[in-house]
């Protein structure tokens, strides 16, 4: 079964996104998606049962995405803080990477040390550029199945394809080993929430308290073979993302919904997005781009020291004088009241002087009634506790930096 099929969307992205959410920032990744009303789109195999369960659909990143369901997004959000809910993120990239130089191969894209995962581990990392700026962030993970298995934002889809089949190309031209493969015969299902496991652990014969944080295992998931489930999200809360073939991909959603260990929802793009926000994670093309660094955006800890000491990943030479030097701006986290800073927002000091801009805010579903938002401000202006202003439709507001995330992580760590 195929995992895309092609329509044409009824609204546009602006349309839809004023109608349906307050919480979301998605005006800059917009950039990545079809901005044209008319232009055609790509579904997941779920669309169809988005629509059976009254999602509302917006563009995302070239596909027709759920934003939220009946309950709302702010309902969805502290349903999966509180339970278990089923996003589709089907619409992010899926690839392997074969060949004995495998991990040679991706170190050269990448800033993390691959090579020191243990089986079935896996980690974040970044795509960087010879400026040290950040291509993508994805996930990398050793599997036990001869190949790393590799997961990537959809609205940088094209571009990370592109880079890394053409970086092999030039690998194989030097006599490394190493093949990528675009897995397109599997959905993508993150399924979160405190729950979530014990749900799951109903349908799966291995025993999940041995599946730690960023850990990864290929499973038999409610009788679906040829599932892989890696112990991870963008949700803050302890969960996992499935790999499952499409053509089985309702079937197991079903199978969630339907589970008496837990009241399961489905959750869309809306929830998620204020949820990866809560606990302080990026959005690739708001809050990191290709004009930030690692060391900018406080990704610093993505870099394997054996990395550092080697100094051979692209644009080592700016980024590791920025780690040395310290960058000249820095990737913070506010609390503010009041109307809430969106992506764009200036940032002033106390003289009203604009010293940087916001690239994500909303309001806080669990700390009502402040807001949580991210941005960049000078080095020096970096320090929690700092009171800057945010200017808000012509209005001032006070916004306090402090340290992310903004709630404590649930993540499973250890039994």
């Amino acid at each position: 079964m195929a995992l895309m099929q092609y329509r044409t969307p009824i609204m546009s992205f602006t349309q839809c996104s004023r109608k349906l959410f307050s919480f979301g920032n998605f005006e800059r990744v917009a950039r990545f998606s079809s901005k044209i009303e008319g232009e055609l789109l790509r579904r997941t195999v779920l669309y169809d049962f988005h629509i059976k369960h009254n999602a509302k659909v917006v563009p995302f990143a070239g596909w027709s995405m759920p934003v939220q369901y009946d309950d709302g997004v702010a309902s969805s959000h502290l349903h999966v803080r509180q339970h278990a809910a089923i996003f589709d993120v089907s619409h992010m990239v899926q690839t392997k990477i074969h060949g004995k130089d495998r991990v040679k191969f991706i170190e050269s894209l990448v800033v993390g040390d691959i090579q020191s995962l243990n089986d079935n581990q896996g980690m974040l990392t970044l795509f960087t550029n010879d400026k040290g700026g950040i291509e993508d962030d994805l996930i990398v993970t050793n599997t036990t199945d001869g190949y790393l298995y590799v997961v990537s934002n959809a609205g940088c889809a094209e571009k990370d394809l592109k880079h890394m089949m053409k970086s092999a190309e030039e690998f194989r031209s030097s006599s490394g080993d190493a093949v990528v493969e675009l897995v397109d015969d599997h959905a993508l299902v993150a399924f979160q929430g405190p729950e979530s496991v014990k749900v799951l652990q109903s349908g799966i014969k291995d025993d999940l308290s041995k599946l730690t944080f960023m850990q990864s295992k290929q499973m038999c998931v409610f009788g679906i073979e040829r599932c892989r489930v890696t112990r991870c999200g963008y949700t803050g809360e302890d969960g996992v993302e499935i790999s499952v073939p499409a053509e089985r991909a309702v079937e197991l959603c079903e199978r969630l919904l339907a589970s008496q260990q837990s009241t399961v929802r489905l959750a869309g793009l809306g929830a998620r997005d204020s949820l990866r926000l809560e606990a302080g994670l990026c959005l690739y093309g708001n809050d990191i781009d290709e004009s930030t660094t690692p060391i900018e955006a406080a990704l610093t800890w993505t870099i394997g020291k054996r990395r550092r000491a080697l100094a051979d990943f692209p644009g080592a030479a700016t980024i590791l004088k920025q780690l040395q030097e310290k960058s000249a701006r820095k990737r913070v986290g506010f609390l503010s009241e009041g109307a809430p800073a969106r992506g764009g927002t200036a940032i002033l000091n106390a003289a009203n002087e604009k010293v940087g801009e916001v690239t994500s805010g909303c309001p806080s579903p669990c700390l009502k009634p402040r807001n949580v938002a991210m941005g960049y401000v000078p080095t020096e202006l970096s320090r929690p506790g700092t009171l800057l202003k945010f200017e808000v439709r012509k209005k001032l507001f006070a916004a306090e930096v402090v340290k992310m995330p903004f709630l404590p992580h649930g993540y499973y760590t250890s039994k």
